[in-house]
């Protein structure tokens, strides 16, 4: 099936209905692209001026624990005091950009590799993170694949302090501004995976991760 041709005649369709010509003309993509330049953005509500502090309470209110760190040093050894909270090995996979840290000497096996089904700790960064919404923002790339945080039942989130933007606009600003385009998968994640479906009752680790430990870290 030819989408490309489907999806013209319903648009011609649609444009004949408003009694539009059915191929889009110059003015009014000269229209859309002043309106577009005249409304950069919507309008949006007045958020608190502590940034990190909204971030941690939107986070927790997601069901996304936290815990703040001194520095990037700080990392493995937190991320093995916190798997031994949760009874589990010391062991995780994790984005090829976290292979500088100490791993081995805080007691942590980490692979550096996309999980698989046994795996059930992965470790990433992040793009940047949403103070509006408590959500992590992760661009995949080679070194920074989009299953880490997705299929491990534990997702464990390095966030410096300074990757932390207002809203989503800002992150979408700045994705814009620092990669150019959309990677192949730009990952919104909101907490733990969950549903509703059966009965209403939230179920978490539905579709993904049943908990989600952000490790926020003071890089400033």
């Amino acid at each position: 099936m030819d989408t490309s041709a489907a999806r013209q005649r319903i648009l011609a369709r649609i444009r004949s209905a408003q009694q539009r010509p059915a191929e889009v003309t110059q003015a009014e993509r000269d229209a859309a692209e002043d309106y577009l330049q005249r409304h950069p953005e919507g309008p949006r509500p007045a958020l608190p001026v502590e940034r990190v502090g909204r971030f941690v309470e939107q986070a927790q209110a997601l069901s996304t624990t936290v815990q703040a760190l001194g520095a990037m040093a700080e990392v493995p050894s937190a991320v093995v005091a916190y798997l031994r909270e949760l009874n589990l090995p010391a062991q995780a996979i994790a984005w090829n950009t976290l292979r500088d840290l100490s791993w081995q000497a805080a007691g942590c096996q980490v692979e550096f590799r996309p999980p698989r089904d046994a795996d059930l700790v992965g470790i990433t960064g992040c793009f940047c993170a949403v103070a509006e919404t408590g959500a992590l923002v992760l661009a995949s790339g080679p070194d920074t694949f989009a299953s880490a945080g997705l299929l491990p039942e534990t997702h464990i989130a390095i966030v410096p302090v300074s990757r932390i933007v207002d809203a989503h606009e800002d992150a979408f600003n700045l994705v814009r501004r620092e990669l150019g385009q959309l990677p192949r998968a730009l990952n919104i994640i909101a907490g733990p995976s969950r549903t509703g479906d059966i009965e209403q009752t939230i179920i978490l680790g539905a579709h993904g991760p049943y908990r989600v430990h952000v490790l926020l870290v003071n890089d400033a």
